[in-house]
């Protein structure tokens, strides 16, 4: 059946990709909605379906420091987590970029304590937007797969860690047809993974990784990592051309954002992740409003996404994350990417700790930004 579509749960899909995509590595440790990504991996592993090693961890630290230490012997690896996982990894994460290792790992978004809550909003990935990782976004499991092969591809060729985002629960725990492509497919775009001499740990060739920085050499590595960092922007749009030409498809994107709608709308409305098929179906009759997708959230295309919203009269922020105590970090973001114009920008706050995001909600959005709205306004309080 790979290749052709299968009804599968988003988490089933994610870990059979995975699989196919031939780590040597992968550690883990279980937290709600990941769960059932590396319940699956192990299955598989014990099946025999599985060529990798499967370690156990005694925590996310842990697991994420294994991935690290394997990752820096020259091997592809794979992690995934969640929430408090993603913040208990957060020192970890961190160094992973810093030490400039190829990790790719998933996050199943969701919601951060306290008070203790399961369900989905993006308040874990924003908490380190900042790590020097590049971030991408799924609106589908179909998308989540195919970012998968994509982000292992520009993980190793630009040695700069992925995080892919799904959405705990609308997405893990959904089942939708989802085409996985096999092995020899993944072959023809990903290679094996065979690092350059001097990269990774190797006794016959000795290198530091993760060094002792003082100041007069510090400030350059975090200014490299930028630089590379904005700089992938221009591969990841390249590399993901590529991927959509292998898979047969014919996105109207490129990789970084995608937007529906008229050429010329009243109103467009932004948004990250699986709310964008809400969005779509609210607004899929209506020829004056637009949906932006943004598909590459780090490093951020401000220029790609003002391309697009400089058509529009209104642009309305719609973000499942809040930055406490100044606004939306969508919003932020891309106010400060915008030239100064006369474009109405406003700021809404929706599906916190898994509030329901419903066509009602978007539809009073839609209402709203028309109007000049200076605070961030939280939509669907009950």
């Amino acid at each position: 059946m790979e290749n052709k579509k299968q009804f599968l749960e988003g988490s089933q899909a994610i870990a059979e990709i995975i699989k196919n995509l031939k780590p040597a590595v992968i550690s883990a440790y279980p937290i709600t909605p990941q769960t059932h990504i590396v319940e699956k991996l192990a299955k598989l592993k014990a099946n025999g379906e599985g060529d990798y090693e499967y370690v156990r961890a005694e925590s996310e630290f842990a697991a994420a420091s294994i991935i690290l230490g394997a990752s820096a012997t020259g091997v592809r690896v794979y992690s995934a987590t969640s929430s408090q996982g993603l913040l208990l990894m957060s020192e970890v994460i961190f160094n992973i970029a810093g030490m400039r290792l190829p990790i790719v790992m998933t996050c199943a978004n969701r919601a951060v304590s306290a008070p203790i809550n399961i369900w989905n909003d993006q308040s874990d990935v924003m908490a380190v937007r900042d790590a020097g990782w590049i971030q991408l976004f799924a609106s589908d499991n179909q998308e989540a797969v195919d970012l998968h092969i994509l982000a292992y591809k520009i993980a190793e060729q630009l040695k700069l860690p992925v995080m892919i985002n799904v959405d705990g629960f609308i997405l893990t725990h959904a089942f939708e047809p989802v085409a996985i492509p096999d092995v020899s497919l993944i072959k023809k775009y990903l290679p094996d993974y065979k690092p350059a001499l001097g990269t990774y740990l190797d006794p016959n060739n000795p290198v530091t990784l993760g060094a002792f920085f003082t100041p007069a050499h510090y400030f350059e590595t975090r200014e490299d990592l930028h630089n590379d960092l904005a700089a992938s922007l221009g591969t990841i749009k390249k590399e993901y051309q590529g991927l959509m030409k292998l898979l047969g498809k014919k996105n109207n994107d490129n990789g970084l954002v995608e937007y529906f709608g008229p050429k010329k709308p009243e109103t467009i409305l932004v948004a990250l992740g699986s709310v964008i098929g809400t969005i779509r179906e609210v607004i899929k009759n209506d020829k004056k409003i637009g949906v932006l997708k943004i598909k590459t959230y780090r490093p951020f295309p401000g220029e790609e996404i003002n391309k697009i919203l400089l058509r529009a009269k209104n642009v309305a922020v719609i973000e499942k994350a809040i930055s406490l105590g100044q606004a939306g970090p969508l919003f932020s973001d891309i106010k400060a990417a915008l030239p100064k114009n006369k474009l109405n920008l406003s700021n809404y706050v929706v599906g916190l700790g898994g509030r329901d995001v419903t066509e009602k909600m978007i539809k009073e959005i839609i209402k709203s930004a028309k109007h000049s709205n200076k605070k961030t306004k939280f939509i669907g309080k009950i």
